[in-house]
């Protein structure tokens, strides 16, 4: 705007070092110019009635109000108060029923004398030779041969003979085996001898009956060695339990450490634990008196 002005100037040739003085007069003059037109453009004041119906309603201003925030309190750190709880009543143990002491408590050790045995003619009859030998013990005579011809034959030990009595020994039926418990109990109790046979008789119950002088046969492995038993499924249908090399012997005695056995002809000692195991594997079998 200033190069504009000063060109114009130029123009009509009026010297520089007089604008000063000129562009002063100007703006002064320009000054006043402006005055007089405010002044004589001022509007008439309008009636109050006209102004109401040409105006915009307008909300009134209200000022607002100020609502403090209020401030922070930070709560307070919950302290967890434990509720007692009610002291647990003690109920007292109650001890173990301990089963009925015996009648008569068993001696550590007994022994049974005047048990006579012979060896077994033939070499699957040792329970026919144990079964004479101990019905004898009670006064009752009988031979061998005709116990062992008496018994039942069957392929089912749990029923009769199994086998031909000289067969190999240490078989299993339905090979030459021989015979359990209850068919040589039954015949014993035929020859007018009250025998009792058992299959599960304790340790206890057995030194009971040694205890009281009354020797019993029992079913072991071999001379009392150890052993397993085996299933059989016999031809009437029932699986009974066998064992190779079954055998029987007749205990006359017992010890805290050892049991004595007599066995055909001989007698000796075995370790209890030895004797618990070999009676164990056909079930704790058992003849004894009653």
């Amino acid at each position: 705007m200033v190069v504009r002005l000063r060109k114009t100037l130029q123009k009509v040739h009026i010297p520089w070092k007089n604008w000063p003085g000129l562009i002063a007069l100007g703006f002064f003059t320009l000054i006043i110019a402006l005055a007089a037109v405010q002044h004589e453009g001022e509007l008439e004041p309008v009636p109050l009635s006209r102004m109401a119906a040409s105006t915009v309603t307008r909300t009134p201003f209200r000022a607002q109000t100020f609502t403090p925030t209020p401030s922070f309190t930070p709560s307070p750190t919950w302290t967890s108060t434990p509720t007692p709880s009610p002291s647990a009543t003690f109920t007292p143990t109650m001890e173990p029923t301990l089963p009925p002491p015996s009648p008569t408590e068993l001696p550590a050790e007994a022994v049974i004398k005047g048990v006579v045995g012979h060896p077994q003619t033939l070499a699957l009859s040792c329970e026919s030779r144990s079964a004479v030998d101990w019905a004898a013990f009670f006064g009752t005579k009988i031979g061998e041969l005709e116990f062992l011809n008496a018994l039942p034959r069957s392929d089912n030990p749990e029923k009769g003979f199994v086998g031909d009595p000289n067969g190999v020994f240490g078989q299993i039926p339905p090979n030459p085996y021989g015979v359990h418990a209850a068919p040589v109990g039954a015949l014993l109790r035929a020859y007018g001898i009250p025998a009792e046979d058992e299959r599960g008789m304790s340790w206890d119950e057995l030194r009971a009956e040694i205890a009281d002088g009354q020797p019993v046969i029992v079913w072991v492995v071999g001379s009392v060695w150890w052993g397993k038993a085996v299933p059989y499924e016999a031809s009437d249908g029932e699986t009974v339990m066998v064992a190779p090399m079954e055998h029987t012997v007749i205990v006359i005695g017992y010890s805290p450490y050892s049991v004595a056995v007599l066995d055909n002809h001989l007698v000796y000692s075995v370790p209890i634990e030895r004797f618990l195991s070999s009676w164990g594997v056909l079930g704790n079998q058992a003849v004894y008196y009653r």
